[in-house]
């Protein structure tokens, strides 16, 4: 059986026939929704995790059952694929599962959420971690940025809309229950953990496919699979820091990477301004400014090569995946 995110994810470079995308993605919508999250090891002095890969498309799947397959959500697909149609990829396409990630610049422990990229990184250790799409709070509703912990984990859990979302769905003519319990109609779906700033949770959804956007009300949505996969593993006071990170640089070994997750219409900065004056003034390493112009121009959510430590092998622009 594949696994969502192990093997197939991190050996298949080269597209992957139809029949076996249609094929596993038929066998995933029929297995428990147990996640299988790969966790990735960071090698020393390394800010830089997985492989991205190509997969072919087929007339009975959208990107975005692509992208829960693999693990992505909503944004990072349509950045990775700007030229294919989110809902009617059509048959034979290639698309890449952008599973090639940049560490945020915080400490590696416990629960670290980055707004900006819409991911959520769990630290097993300064060396092991999982990575999560989420969807996040939506304009006027955003999610907080700060250091919280884990206060509170909760099964079933019901829900108590506040009157601020009461009154919002009065507006569109609908009434919301006092409480809406347990079941397929909670939008808190089947896990939840509270925050320390308590108005605040991570938890699954009964809508999937907002994984991966600015949509909720401020609170952190997961995939179903991936909270309930998540739940058991985090315990209460786990510390979880909210960044946002919308420019993150790393090495990998003697490679330095850019990454870039801007909001639709939002404006770069300028090149200098991107890379740490630690690396662009350091007298080993060189900076390749016109591939960071492109990379802050081009706004991928995929890492780009845009340096390399003197004295390393010559770097490749990886064209051959990008």
């Amino acid at each position: 059986m594949l696994d969502r995110k192990g093997t197939l994810g991190t050996a298949v470079l080269n597209a992957l026939p139809a029949t076996t995308l249609a094929a596993a993605l038929a066998a995933a919508a029929a297995l428990p929704t147990a996640a299988n999250a790969e966790t990735y090891r960071i090698n020393e002095g390394d800010s830089v995790i997985g492989t991205p890969f190509y997969v072919k498309t087929d007339a009975e799947h959208t990107l975005l059952d692509i992208g829960r397959f693999y693990g992505s959500g909503y944004d990072e697909m349509k950045q990775a694929n700007p030229s294919v149609d989110m809902w009617v990829p059509g048959d034979n396409q290639d698309v890449l599962v952008p599973d090639f990630h940049v560490l945020p610049d915080a400490p590696r422990d416990g629960l670290v959420m980055n707004l900006a990229e819409k991911r959520l990184y769990y630290y097993h250790s300064p060396t092991e971690v999982e990575v999560f799409s989420v969807g996040i709070g939506r304009e006027g509703w955003e999610t907080p940025v700060g250091t919280y912990s884990v206060i509170e984990k909760i099964k079933d859990p019901t829900w108590t809309p506040p009157a601020s979302i009461r009154r919002e769905y009065e507006k569109r003519g609908e009434t919301l229950p006092a409480v809406v319990p347990a079941g397929p109609d909670n939008p808190l779906g089947a896990y939840a953990m509270r925050l320390s700033n308590p108005s605040y949770l991570i938890h699954g959804t009964n809508k999937p496919w907002g994984v991966g956007m600015p949509v909720s009300s401020g609170c952190t949505r997961m995939y179903p699979e991936d909270i309930e996969a998540l739940f058991p593993k985090v315990k209460t006071g786990t510390q979880v820091r909210i960044v946002d990170q919308p420019y993150k640089v790393g090495w990998r070994g003697d490679q330095l990477f850019l990454e870039v997750n801007l909001l639709d219409g939002q404006s770069a900065a300028s090149p200098q301004a991107v890379i740490p004056s630690k690396y662009a003034n350091a007298g080993d390493v060189t900076v390749d400014w016109n591939e960071v112009r492109r990379t802050l121009q081009d706004n991928s959510g995929l890492p780009r090569l845009v340096g390399v430590r003197q004295g390393a092998e010559s770097w490749h622009r990886l064209d051959s995946v990008f």
